[in-house]
């Protein structure tokens, strides 16, 4: 985990993206990568030619007052945690970019989305899930005090999951304390936690396997529950999609997660 790419936009979580990534980054010492988030302009602007032309002039210079404050901000904040830092110039147009440029980094830092993820245009999460092909650290909405000393691993014995582990695994090798926690009723056919416990044991990480009824509780509550209780500052969890279409993706335990957690998450797909 020595490359980390951290898109920069204003928003109300900026803060505390920039801290989990320097947070992740310390711990292994990595090198972030900083650059520019745009949305994509409008599409309905390019009706009108003329109407374009007068409306995209403002956008542009907005965009590159943004994009400057960006680099100052996160210049500053790295520069300060003495985190080694780089900065990718030009603006990215679009969260699509989020996924093409991470697909040479060995995660992507965003925030938490701040509300149900749904509609057409893909967020800069679901690009950076489902087009970079690596995994993605989600910031909590506050700065995390810690970050990847006590892992709770989500197990629902998908191939989604397992794939999240393996991507994982230098962060579990850094790990004091592992929990396989498997929440009843809600997996898939598959290996159980004790079995990835072994798994992780053959490859000398110690964790341990526990499985816990949801009772009244959604999976995604009792997960956040459980990890709240057992003190986590990291959790593993793997994406999945319950439809094939994109604007639909997200759905019950990770859609709670993604809305409810104040832990980072580690997340793949």
């Amino acid at each position: 985990m020595k490359s980390i790419l951290v898109p920069v936009e204003d928003h109300d979580r900026t803060e505390a993206m920039l801290s989990t990534a320097a947070s992740f980054a310390r711990l292994f010492g990595s090198r972030a990568t900083g650059f520019a988030l745009s949305p994509a302009t409008t599409p309905f602007l390019a009706a009108d030619v003329v109407g374009a032309s007068i409306l995209y002039e403002p956008l542009t210079e907005q965009t590159e007052q943004s994009a400057a404050a960006a680099r100052l901000l996160f210049e500053k904040f790295m520069t300060e945690r003495k985190i080694a830092w780089d900065w990718r110039e030009g603006i990215a147009p679009g969260d699509h970019m989020v996924g093409y440029l991470g697909r040479v980094f060995d995660i992507t830092v965003v925030g938490r989305p701040e509300q149900r993820i749904s509609g057409p245009r893909p967020l800069t999460l679901d690009a950076a899930l489902f087009d970079s092909g690596r995994p993605v650290l989600i910031a909590p909405p506050g700065a995390p005090a810690s970050i990847g000393s006590n892992v709770v691993i989500a197990w629902n014995r998908s191939t989604e999951t397992a794939r999240c582990v393996a991507l994982a695994l230098p962060v579990l090798e850094a790990a004091r304390s592992i929990t396989v926690l498997t929440v009843e009723g809600s997996g898939v056919p598959g290996p159980d936690g004790q079995e990835l416990a072994d798994y992780l044991a053959a490859r000398g990480i110690a964790a341990r396997a526990v499985t816990v009824s949801p009772g009244k509780r959604s999976a995604g509550e009792t997960i956040l529950a459980e990890a709240a209780a057992l003190g986590c500052d990291l959790l593993v969890k793997g994406a999945f999609t319950q439809s094939r279409l994109r604007q639909i993706i997200f759905g019950g335990a990770t859609r709670h997660i993604l809305e409810s957690a104040e832990v980072p998450v580690f997340m793949a797909h």
